[in-house]
């Protein structure tokens, strides 16, 4: 499932699938139906770090659509998964010595060369891939104590109305005042009001 959602075999997407379900064990949770997880991301835009996204998100469940993933870029292979039910949270990282060493790797060497991940040769892939599949958690990952962390929820509206200016439907938590009264969405409040509307 995860290596059909990620869409191509590299090193770095189980590397996340790995931490988010060591993060899960930790705190004794399931994958995530709804927004029972949380996970702050503290990666970057990177290939190897969407990719390590991607693993968290197959894992724990949380995702962009759903609304109960963020991310912050640091630029760090790591991220806190949080019980929202609970307040439960665990901070993952990949340990610096492992990551260094998987930087200098043969997939990597290739993905410098400007070779796509789809077409890394499987005799350079599928090994590497096995060894990240069967390394014992404590030989890559870095699990902190578990600590609490509350969860802001922001509203949910199951409510639409028009933008007064676009006409475009728009859940009413997000709707702005124009200064004429009417309710606006972001993009047209940022035009008629002026940014941070």
């Amino acid at each position: 499932m995860a290596l059909k959602f990620h869409g191509h075999k590299c090193p770095a997407m189980p590397m996340g699938l790995r931490a988010g379900l060591a993060a899960m064990k930790v705190l004794g949770v399931e994958r995530a139906k709804d927004k029972e997880l949380v996970v702050e991301s503290e990666t970057g835009e990177g290939h190897a770090a969407g990719c390590f996204v991607d693993g968290i998100m197959a894992a724990t469940g949380s995702t962009y659509g759903k609304g109960n993933i963020t991310k912050l870029r640091y630029n760090k292979m790591a991220f806190t998964l949080i019980d929202a039910r609970t307040g439960k949270a665990v901070r993952v990282s990949l340990k610096p010595e492992f990551f260094e060493k998987a930087l200098s790797s043969p997939f990597v060497q290739k993905r410098k060369e400007g070779v796509l991940p789809q077409d890394v040769p499987p005799e350079i892939t599928n090994p590497q891939v096995e060894r990240i599949l069967n390394l014992p958690e404590g030989d890559f990952l870095n699990i902190g104590e578990v600590f609490n962390r509350k969860v802001k929820k922001g509203p949910t509206s199951f409510e639409v109305k028009r933008c007064a200016k676009c006409g475009e439907a728009v859940f009413t938590n997000k709707l702005k005042k124009g200064p004429d009264g009417g309710l606006l969405c972001i993009p047209c409040a940022e035009k008629v009001i002026g940014p941070g509307a």
